[in-house]
C-alpha cells in the first residue's frame, strides 16, 4: 500500500466530503479514504499495482472538484 495527500478545491460542506469519499472508495485498489472539508484535503491509501495517483486526481476532477 502507499499512501498520498491530496489537495481538493471547491469543497463546501460535508455533502462534498461524502461525495469525495464515495467516489475514492468505489475505486478498485483503494484501501481508505479520508476526506477533510477544513484541510481541504483527502488522505488515500491505495495499491500503486492496480491504481495510479492520477486516476485518483481524475476521479475527484471527474465529480466536480478541483484536485492537485
Amino acid at each position: 500500500m502507499e499512501s498520498t495527500v491530496i489537495k481538493i478545491g471547491g469543497m463546501s460542506c460535508q455533502g462534498c466530503v461524502k461525495n469525495i469519499s464515495g467516489v475514492l472508495g468505489a475505486l478498485p485498489g483503494v484501501a481508505s479514504a479520508e476526506v477533510s472539508l477544513d484541510a481541504a484535503e483527502a488522505k488515500v491509501a491505495f495499491d500503486p499495482q492496480v491504481i495510479a495517483r492520477a486516476a485518483l486526481l481524475e476521479a475527484i476532477e471527474d465529480a466536480g472538484f478541483d484536485a492537485e
